[in-house]
């Protein structure tokens, strides 16, 4: 069974962390493209970062570059976001996704989770 589940979010003031968690089933996990996406109310969904569960690389929007780091351990098949240093524009429902390669198209991906809430508050 295709699963991501995403847990970690909840809410902060401005200037507070958060680390959101994604656990893929063994059917999704594999050698692949996950990454954390976000979506603002009246927003489209924006890719935040993505890392390659291989090799490790990882890719950032420049808005939360310095501020959030992707990192993945593949013996839980889990992907990590710490968010550092939140800003009330962060504020979003935060989405893994999994894909064959890292790019920052919603169209990349073909395995989504729920969702985690996370609000940042001024």
């Amino acid at each position: 069974q295709v699963q991501l589940v995403e847990s970690g979010g909840g809410s902060v003031q401005a200037g507070g962390s958060l680390r959101l968690s994604c656990t893929a089933s063994a059917a999704t996990y594999g050698n692949s493209c996950m990454a954390w996406f976000r979506q603002a109310p009246g927003k489209e969904r924006e890719a935040v970062a993505t890392i390659y569960t291989g090799n490790g690389n990882t890719y950032y929007r420049d808005s939360v570059k310095g501020r959030f780091a992707i990192s993945r351990d593949n013996s839980k098949r889990t992907v990590y976001l710490q968010m550092n240093s939140l800003k009330p524009e962060d504020t979003a429902m935060y989405y893994c996704a999994r894909g064959r390669y890292c790019r920052f198209a919603v169209s990349a991906y073909d395995y989504w989770g729920q969702g985690t809430q996370v609000t940042v508050s001024s």
